[in-house]
């Protein structure tokens, strides 16, 4: 036995078929605008509705009215730093030293440090030169603090002592 097909009821089936296709497109597109990821280079802090949230591996739904985000960049800055003549280094004995530094910084990576890189420097750890100007005048009063504790003689004979003591102040 033939039954007949009512136009109706399958004109009423393919339009909510078709309405809820269109919804699942649309709700689809709208998660894929806001889900944003952090890399191996850039994790964020998301903060705003349901509290902070530290993102380094994979990412989150961030709603742009209720949530800010906070990029954190994680690759190693290098900061040279480079202190002679009238600006050299006194020491102990009050002698001056011409010193020439580089230092690397980067930002563990757990979820305690990139919160504190985040509240402590905000947006400007993508920037490297604004980092560079932060972190330069601080590390240059721990070269100044470490040399005025040792004498000339003891910074050239004990040079990793010296390393290792402006590593443990900064």
């Amino acid at each position: 036995m033939l039954e007949t097909v009512n136009p109706n009821n399958l004109m009423m089936t393919l339009f909510v078929v078709g309405i809820s296709i269109l919804a699942l497109l649309i709700i689809g597109i709208i998660f894929a605008r806001l889900y944003k990821r952090a890399t191996k280079e850039t994790a964020f802090v998301r903060t705003g509705l349901g509290g902070e949230k530290v993102i380094k591996d994979g990412g989150a739904i961030v709603l742009p009215v209720v949530h800010e985000i906070i990029p954190v960049n994680m690759n190693t800055l290098r900061i040279e730093v480079e202190k002679i003549q009238k600006d050299a280094l006194i020491t102990k004995d009050r002698m001056r030293v011409d010193v020439k530094a580089d230092f690397y910084l980067r930002v563990a990576p757990n979820a305690k440090c990139i919160s504190m890189a985040a509240q402590t420097l905000g947006t400007r750890t993508t920037r490297a030169e604004e980092v560079k100007k932060v972190m330069e005048s601080k590390v240059v009063d721990v070269l100044r603090a470490v040399a005025a504790e040792m004498s000339m003689t003891e910074m050239h004979e004990q040079r990793a002592d010296f390393v290792q003591k402006v590593q443990q102040s900064v």
